[in-house]
C-alpha cells in the first residue's frame, strides 16, 4: 500500500510508510530532494497504530511531521503507545470515537510517560515544577484573595503553573484545557506535563536543553532568568556559538568542551556532568531559595521544604562549575552570592517588613485582603520584583540585573515605602482601600491529590 500526502512546508516533506512496502511522497520540483526526510516502519507496528498514522498524515500533517523525525518514531513508538486509554479512564475522547473505536486521550501525562521513562517521571514528580500549582495556591495572594478573575488566571498564571484538567460530559473543560503547564494536574492524578519542555510531537532532548525552553516561563519583571542568562558570559557564548554545538547527545553523555562550550539552564540544574547525576528534579543543586520573600535554605522554605542538604547541593553545583572553572573561582562566586543574600535580607527586606507589620499592628493597614493598598503593593514588588532580580542576577552573573534592575531599584522602592509609611503615621488615618479591578476569582483551593 502506498501512502501519499501533501508536502509539509515547515522544513521538509515527511514521507510516512506503513508495512513492509514503503510508499514515497512525490517530490515537488520546488523542493530540494536533499531536504526530504523519510520514516520507514519495517516491523513492530500494529494495524491500529498504522491507522492512526494514515489518518493523521492527512488530517494533522504537522503532528505527523514532528513525530516522524523523532526518536520515538525511530524506535517504532507510535501515537497509540502514548495516547491509548483504558475503558475506565476519565479522559477518553468521546469525539474520537465518532471516527474510530480505539479509545484514546488527548492528554499524555507523566504517568503515561513513566511506562518508558520511570526514573525521569519519579524525579520530576517530587520537584517544585510538578507541584508548582499547589505551591502557588499556598502562597499567592492573587489567588487566595480572589484578586484576579478566571480568564486572567487561565491565560496567565495557569499557562505556566498548570490547571486542574476536568472532564465534563466527555469533554475537557475549556477553562482548564488546552494547557501544558509544568504543574498541571491530570485526570489520572499525575502532576505536570513533560511537553512543557519536550514539546510535542518531537519530544526533543535538544529542544529541552536550549535555554529558550526555560525562557517560556522564566522571564519578565519577577523572574527574568532568560534575560539574565542572555546578559551573562554564558549566554553571550551560547548566542555566538550555540548553533554549532551538539544538542542531541544521549542523557548523561552531553559533555562540556566536546558538545558545548558554555552551560545552559539544563547543564547547571539538570544535566549529568562531572559525576553529578542527571535529574529531572530542578529543586536539587540549590543552596538558597532566592525566589522567596526572605531568602532561606531550601529545607526551610515552609510552603514547600526541600528534602535536601544545602551543603551537599552546593557541592553538586560547584562540581558543575569546576568543569570549566577553577574551584577557587567557583567558591568565590558562591561566597559573593551568600553576601548578596545577606545584604538583601538584612538591608532591604527585614527593615521594610518590620515597618509594614507595625502599620498592621496600628490598624493603619488592613490585613483582610492583600494587595488592595498601595503599601502592600510596594512591599510585594520589593521582594517579588527587584529583590528577585538582585538575587537572580547575582547568582547567574548578570551585573546589570544585580545592580540597575536589582539593588538600585530596591533603593528606590525603599524610599517610596518609607515616605508612604511616614505620611500614614503622621495622619493617623488608615490607608485607602482600593477596589481591585478584575477581582472575583474563586478562592476555593483545588484538590491537589495529596501533596505536602
Amino acid at each position: 500500500m502506498e501512502l501519499r500526502r501533501s508536502e509539509i512546508s515547515v522544513v521538509a516533506a515527511v514521507v510516512i510508510a506503513v508495512g513492509s512496502v514503503v510508499g514515497r511522497a512525490e517530490q515537488s520540483s520546488q523542493l530540494d530532494p536533499v531536504q526530504l526526510k523519510e520514516y520507514r516502519v519495517e516491523r513492530g507496528v500494529s494495524q491500529v497504530a498504522k491507522g492512526c498514522i494514515e489518518c493523521h498524515a492527512k488530517e494533522s500533517a504537522g503532528i505527523v511531521a514532528d513525530w516522524a523525525g523523532s526518536r520515538h518514531a525511530h524506535a517504532n513508538v507510535t501515537c497509540l503507545d502514548c495516547h491509548a486509554a483504558g475503558p475506565a479512564d476519565a479522559d477518553v475522547s468521546i469525539g474520537h470515537l465518532d471516527y474510530d473505536k480505539t479509545r484514546i486521550s488527548a492528554i499524555v501525562s507523566p504517568k503515561d510517560c513513566s511506562r518508558c521513562h520511570p526514573s525521569e517521571a519519579a524525579e520530576y514528580s517530587r520537584s517544585k515544577h510538578a507541584n508548582t500549582l499547589e505551591l502557588i495556591w499556598k502562597i499567592d495572594p492573587w489567588l487566595n484573595h480572589g484578586l484576579n478573575n478566571e480568564i486572567e488566571r487561565t491565560t496567565g498564571c495557569y499557562a505556566c503553573h498548570g490547571t486542574v484538567v476536568e472532564v465534563k460530559d466527555g469533554k475537557f473543560d475549556a477553562n482548564a484545557w488546552p494547557n501544558v503547564g509544568v504543574g498541571r494536574i491530570n485526570p489520572d492524578g499525575s502532576k505536570g506535563s513533560c511537553s512543557s519542555c519536550h514539546t510535542r510531537h518531537a519530544f526533543s532532548i535538544a529542544e529541552a536543553r536550549r535555554p529558550e525552553a526555560c525562557g517560556q516561563c522564566h522571564l519578565g519583571p519577577d523572574h527574568p532568568q532568560i534575560e539574565i542568562y542572555n546578559e551573562s558570559k554564558h549566554g553571550a557564548i551560547y548566542h555566538t556559538e550555540g548553533d554549532s554545538w551538539d544538542w542531541d547527545a544521549a542523557p548523561g553523555m552531553w559533555t562540556a568542551g566536546v558538545d558545548y562550550r558554555a552551560p545552559t539552564c539544563s547543564v547547571c540544574h539538570m544535566s549529568g556532568i562531572n559525576g553529578v547525576p542527571t535529574t529531572h528534579d530542578v529543586t536539587e543543586r540549590l543552596a538558597w531559595e532566592t525566589q522567596a520573600p526572605l531568602t532561606v535554605r531550601p529545607g526551610d522554605f515552609k510552603p514547600w521544604p526541600a528534602h535536601t542538604d544545602w551543603k551537599v547541593e552546593r557541592e553538586k553545583m560547584t562540581k558543575v562549575c569546576v568543569v570549566c572553572h577553577s574551584r577557587s573561582w567557583a567558591e568565590a562566586h558562591f561566597t559573593r552570592l551568600d553576601a548578596v543574600v545577606a545584604n538583601y535580607n538584612d538591608t532591604y527586606y527585614k527593615p521594610m517588613k518590620k515597618l509594614i507589620d507595625d502599620l498592621y499592628d496600628k490598624k493603619l493597614l488592613n490585613k483582610d485582603r492583600a494587595l488592595d493598598e498601595e503599601l502592600e503593593i510596594e512591599m510585594y514588588e520589593l521582594w517579588h520584583h527587584e529583590g528577585r532580580r538582585a538575587r537572580f542576577g547575582s547568582a547567574m552573573m548578570a551585573p546589570d540585573y544585580a545592580w540597575w534592575h536589582g539593588f538600585y531599584d530596591l533603593k528606590k522602592r525603599v524610599m517610596a515605602i518609607e515616605e508612604k509609611v511616614e505620611k500614614l503615621l503622621e495622619s493617623g488615618k488608615p490607608a485607602k482601600l482600593f477596589d481591585v479591578k478584575g477581582s472575583g476569582g474563586d478562592t476555593t483551593k483545588p484538590d491537589f491529590g495529596g501533596g505536602k
